[in-house]
């Protein structure tokens, strides 16, 4: 366990006086400020910037979608804070096709384009104008004006990361192209010129013009009607919460909207918009749980779009804009706790945000702990606990695989590895179990009561591991040094593995199902069908995570005519039937694993699958051919797995 105790004497400091000012959303606007922290455990080794000298506050987007060069191209004017000593200040950029900056006047700016560093780009360093710009009149006493406003004018790579472009053909409706952006971690500056780091947090607007009659949506409160530009229409947004760059997310191609309630409807495309509204029918219900459980949703409306299948993950946490895949659709409502978890991220992760990757924690494993409390309010407290149970069932699996003593398993990514290193259950499911853990000790009701006040008082703040333990200490543990021992905080946050105070789940939760996976380790006894159709979908995952690894094909063959695994619509239950097939040679499975594989493109499914196949003599040339196919059809974060997993090399 390494020890950090050192660094929660440190001050927290913010850049220039005044910048430590809570941006709420009633006076977020442009020109308001959000703190930035400069403390060691807060710096963010991804950033070319340097947002001690100068950082961005605001950008303004003005921008042109070409499908058929695959670009987004236009202007981005931002607003920067600078030391009166700074000349110049530091962007990121990947790729970024930069022809002019000037200042707010058009005069031409110096800037120039630093050595590519690979998988982080490079510095883009602009010349500041010499006319600092004039206080803004509305600023109160204390507040801080941007000095500086700069021009640059760009375009984005065909190739840019955070941009999946697809053609009719990848779209279920097959007539219009589909164009959607993945910023999480570092991809935005693949398309927008800014300091792309979770800790600068920035507003923004945007003006976005797209060939009819595509509509586009980003993670910003539209305003009006689009306007009509010949065959084009002009799309207007403005996000006047401080946000981190990851953040600002867009999405276009040809989709419609049904509304759920007062503050929340959803999008996509036509052929999919029914069986998308009838699976998040409840969201109004989980907006007011999280209200209920931890204070006010500060964000206005809770809108979502279901995108094509080839979006990368299960779902993305963009303000007032969820991203999701159409996979989670099951037709029962069975996989929601999606929807619960990119909610909560409206407090965790968006509202109080890692300063740095190293925090990931902080922002998904406070999020998926979030998720099962709104589950419990809107689900009932067994699927609740039968989730919680496959969480922690996660998380002791993925510490057996990786070893109880690899630095990766460590919820705050220790200096010596990358952030992105960082196994996922010790950043979700370990999160979720430390937070479970710290309920139970404390008490529910002190907990959520501290938990309501963190998010309150660093709402639209970057954050730390050291803030949120120093806060907990002084909240809630104070002097009593038996509970600080008990709770072993430090253990959790920086060490590896899994402390010996973690809250086990209720053995009850699966109670049945673990009968039955008893009894088929002990003689291959099948489920009673009727009762398997009668359970869960956590209760059916359960199952076959728990069924031997090894399998034959008369055991494969016999569970999927009982069961009817590969008839099933939930595609959650169908990725484990497939791996389990796969990993075990069963030829039966292939055609249904090539298909699942040409229609899906989350990387949970698709990089295991793949992985499955690869592990085996029979299965490597399948792998291959299934890949030559379906390469292009994924997302950069998938295709970059799975290129990993096969050695895939690039045709010359």
């Amino acid at each position: 366990m390494r020890a950090f105790v050192s660094f929660l004497m440190l001050p927290f400091v913010f850049l220039l006086a005044g910048c430590g000012d809570v941006v709420s959303q009633d006076t977020a606007q442009r020109g308001k400020i959000a703190p930035i922290l400069t403390s060691e455990e807060a710096f963010d080794d991804q950033t070319f910037a340097k947002p001690k000298e100068a950082r961005v506050t605001h950008i303004d987007l003005d921008l042109a979608m070409d499908f058929d060069a695959k670009t987004i191209g236009g202007t981005a004017t931002l607003d920067v804070l600078a030391a009166d000593e700074a000349d110049s200040i530091i962007l990121d950029s990947n790729g970024l096709r930069v022809s002019a900056v000037t200042d707010e006047a058009g005069n031409a700016l110096e800037f120039g384009l630093g050595e590519t560093v690979e998988g982080k780009g490079e510095p883009l360093t602009i010349e500041l104008p010499a006319q600092k710009l004039e206080r803004e009149a509305d600023l109160g006493e204390g507040d801080l004006a941007p000095t500086h406003r700069i021009v640059v004018e760009y375009v984005s790579a065909p190739e840019a990361e955070a941009l999946q472009w697809l053609s009719p053909e990848q779209t279920a409706g097959g007539e219009h192209p589909f164009i959607f952006s993945q910023g999480q971690a570092i991809n935005n500056r693949t398309w927008i010129p800014t300091q792309d780091s979770p800790g600068i947090r920035q507003t923004w607007e945007a003006t976005i013009s797209a060939p009819e009659p595509l509509n586009v949506v980003m993670s910003g409160v539209v305003q009006g009607d689009p306007k009509e530009e010949g065959n084009r229409r002009d799309f207007r947004f403005v996000m006047n919460n401080p946000v981190p760059p990851y953040l600002i997310a867009i999405a276009a191609g040809n989709i419609e909207f049904r509304e759920l309630g007062p503050r929340s409807g959803v999008w996509a495309e036509p052929e999919v918009i029914e069986a998308a509204a009838q699976e998040v029918g409840d969201t109004e219900e989980m907006i007011d749980a999280g209200i209920a459980l931890f204070g006010d949703y500060r964000w206005g409306r809770y809108d979502m779009i279901v995108l094509p299948p080839a979006f990368p993950y299960g779902g993305m946490e963009n303000p007032v804009m969820t991203f999701l895949t159409p996979t989670f659709i099951a037709g029962d409502r069975s996989n929601n706790g999606l929807v619960a978890h990119e909610l909560a991220h409206s407090w965790s992760g968006n509202l109080t945000t890692y300063s740095s990757w190293r925090d990931g924690w902080l922002n998904e494993g406070v999020t998926s702990y979030f998720e099962n409390r709104i589950v419990e309010e809107v689900y009932g407290k067994e699927r609740a606990e039968q989730e919680y149970a496959l969480s922690y069932a996660g998380l002791v699996s993925g510490i057996e695989d990786a070893g109880a003593d690899n630095p990766a398993t460590a919820m705050r990514s220790p200096d010596g590895i990358s952030p992105f290193d960082t196994k996922g259950f010790a950043i979700y499911d370990k999160g979720t179990v430390f937070l479970r853990t710290v309920e139970n000790i404390i008490g529910r009701e002190k907990f959520d009561a501290w938990l309501t006040q963190w998010f309150d008082s660093h709402a639209f703040e970057p954050v730390t591991s050291e803030m949120f333990l120093a806060d907990l200490r002084e909240k809630l543990i104070g002097d009593d040094a038996e509970l600080e021992e008990r709770l072993m905080l430090n253990e959790w946050v920086y060490g590896t593995g899994l402390p010996e105070n973690a809250w086990k789940p209720d053995d009850a939760a699966f109670a049945e199902v673990d009968s039955a996976v008893a009894a088929y380790a002990s003689d291959a006894t099948l489920p009673d069908v009727d009762a398997w159709r009668g359970w869960t979908a956590a209760e059916q995952r359960r199952f076959l995570e728990e069924l031997p690894q090894e399998l034959s094909n008369e055991q494969l063959s016999a569970l999927d005519t009982a069961l009817g695994l590969s008839q099933t619509e939930n595609n959650e239950v169908l990725f484990l039937w497939l791996e389990a097939a796969l990993r075990n040679e069963f030829d039966p499975a292939v055609p249904q694993a090539e298909r699942f594989l040409a229609r899906v493109g989350r990387n949970k499914f698709v990089s295991p699958l793949f992985s499955a196949l690869n592990d085996t003599a029979w299965g490597k040339p399948i792998a291959q051919r299934i890949y030559a196919k379906t390469r292009s059809s994924y997302h950069a974060y998938t295709r970059g797995n799975v290129d990993d997993t096969l050695q895939y090399e690039k045709p010359a």
